[in-house]
């Protein structure tokens, strides 16, 4: 039997960025725990597959998809309206949406600059800001901003990536100081270095994975089933006095020199 603090069912989460990788296994294992699931991103078919996927995996069904752009103000203003009208007023909303661009900073253009900056910053801004005037309004919420191991630390080539989850992290505190008083709590998840398909050519990358697992205290990658104890636990009542805080599951990459 699941401890009540940790129960989250019938509770209604918002998952973007959810059609494949670690937004796909968030919002399965939130599934799984008996929440609503709304799966975001873009592409209308990859969605429909992706919630089908969920559905076949888990037995459970329907579940739902919103197909909006989370950088641009007014879709995502008339998505999370959307949602709300269909599903039921949002719990949880998780900003996973984000995007990684490797380049040295000299050869780094100013248009792929601002591509990073919306997708892992803005967006959650801006969807953060939709999903919690209705959460401030009952006095009662979740956000979980995916945020990285990049929060804190830095390697050559990604220093666009680490800036906008630098600033994902203060985000995440300013959030906590605005809405907490409100009963919103709004916490970080800082994953370290996890396999994906969008890591797959590093993790093929015999001497990086070598580097990665020399590295990590946990001695591997992290697989994306590491992340959803992490999100249950922030998206639950057992988390109701803890807000504006990174946890890290790093595999203790962040605690070592």
């Amino acid at each position: 039997m699941t401890h009540p603090l940790f129960d989250i069912s019938g509770r209604t989460a918002l998952v973007t960025g959810s059609s494949r990788g670690i937004g796909f296994a968030l919002a399965r294992g939130l599934l799984e725990a008996g929440a609503t699931v709304v799966l975001n991103g873009r592409d209308e078919s990859a969605l429909a597959d992706a919630a089908e996927r969920l559905s076949e995996q888990t037995g459970n069904s329907p579940v739902h998809t919103a197909a909006f752009d989370v950088t641009d103000g007014p879709s995502v203003v008339a998505g999370v309206a959307g949602v709300e009208e269909r599903v039921g007023p949002l719990d949880i909303l998780v900003n996973n949406a984000g995007m990684q661009l490797r380049a040295p900073l000299l050869e780094f253009t100013d248009a792929d600059w601002h591509r990073v900056l919306n997708t892992n910053l803005t967006s959650a801004f801006l969807v953060g800001r939709e999903a919690a005037r209705g959460m401030v309004e009952r006095g009662h919420g979740k956000i979980i901003n995916i945020c990285s191991l990049q929060s804190e630390v830095v390697r050559p080539g990604i220093a666009p990536y680490a800036a906008t989850k630098g600033a994902l992290k203060m985000l995440t505190k300013g959030m906590c100081a605005d809405w907490g008083p409100s009963g919103v709590q709004v916490n970080g998840l800082g994953p370290g270095y996890i396999e994906t398909e969008l890591t797959e050519p590093l993790v093929r990358d015999e001497e990086f994975s070598a580097w990665v697992r020399r590295r990590t205290p946990a001695g591997r990658w992290g697989r994306t089933d590491d992340l959803v104890g992490g999100t249950l636990f922030l998206a639950s009542p057992a988390s109701d006095f803890v807000s504006g805080q990174i946890l890290y599951v790093d595999g203790g990459m962040t605690s070592v020199l």
